[in-house]
């Protein structure tokens, strides 16, 4: 499986691009792209600068990337992975749009532990109707949306068994805690990789969920096992949910 690698330079770009060239899960490299990038042999600026050959793009480059990503991906018939978070309507549009031409994988977080912390949730929520939830993330210092996009993938998650829920996105002023609401604190600490807990309570017990990334590799390697799962799919779009349910 031949990778092209958008966003290379970045935090996660670099962890890709070295998952990739230790051969994992037999992955080699066709081509790194950075928006940065002073180009070389195999590092290109932009995607449109690269023709060879390749099976799949990896992009951990930044959301608004979608709109040269995607028409890129759909000429040249390649399935593609988008491991960003933090997208408007439109970007998510587009995401749609495209996945109708190609397979498309879209997660806000590639980590197969949190793909099973929402399974969890979802299910305390479910046993537990009448508890308070409330989530709290924790990311380092640069990262720039809050809530995380992982945040939000948890909170619907648990909408999906209570459909009426209210989500409150920080919490300050004079003012009770309203009813069926999933309140969401976003903490930005050093250089934190990702926390995320789901606490549920009720009056007689308290039930906390935890996942703690601590390396930014485990993402990289849910991205890898992203892409050889699309490789083998239709047109469509994917999550993290349909590769676990494989």
């Amino acid at each position: 499986m031949k990778v092209i690698v958008n966003g290379a330079l970045g935090r996660m770009g670099i962890e890709l691009t070295k998952l990739i060239c230790d051969n994992y899960r037999g992955a080699s490299l066709a081509a790194m792209v950075d928006a940065r990038a002073e180009p070389t042999d195999n590092l290109f600026g932009k995607l449109s600068d690269f023709d060879g050959s390749a099976d799949v793009i990896i992009d951990f480059s930044h959301h608004s990337a979608v709109r040269e990503l995607l028409p890129y991906a759909v000429k040249r018939r390649l399935p593609v992975v988008i491991a960003t978070t933090g997208h408007d309507e439109e970007e998510l549009a587009e995401i749609r749009n495209a996945a109708e031409k190609i397979p498309v994988f879209h997660s806000a977080n590639m980590s197969l532990g949190i793909a099973t912390l929402c399974s969890f949730a979802k299910r305390a929520a479910a046993l537990f109707p009448d508890a308070d939830i409330e989530i709290v993330e924790t990311h380092h210092v640069n990262k720039l949306d809050a809530p995380s996009g992982t945040a939000l993938m948890l909170a619907d998650a648990m909408k999906e068994v209570r459909p009426g829920a209210v989500l409150l996105c920080g919490r300050n002023g004079m003012k009770k805690r309203g009813e069926n609401e999933i309140g969401i604190s976003s903490l930005r600490l050093a250089n934190v990789v990702g926390t995320h807990e789901v606490i549920l309570s009720t009056e007689s017990q308290t039930i906390t969920l935890k996942h703690e990334a601590h390396s930014r590799a485990l993402f990289a390697e849910g991205a890898v096992a992203a892409a050889e799962f699309l490789c083998t799919q239709k047109n469509g779009l994917y999550n993290i949910y349909d590769m676990v349910r494989q």
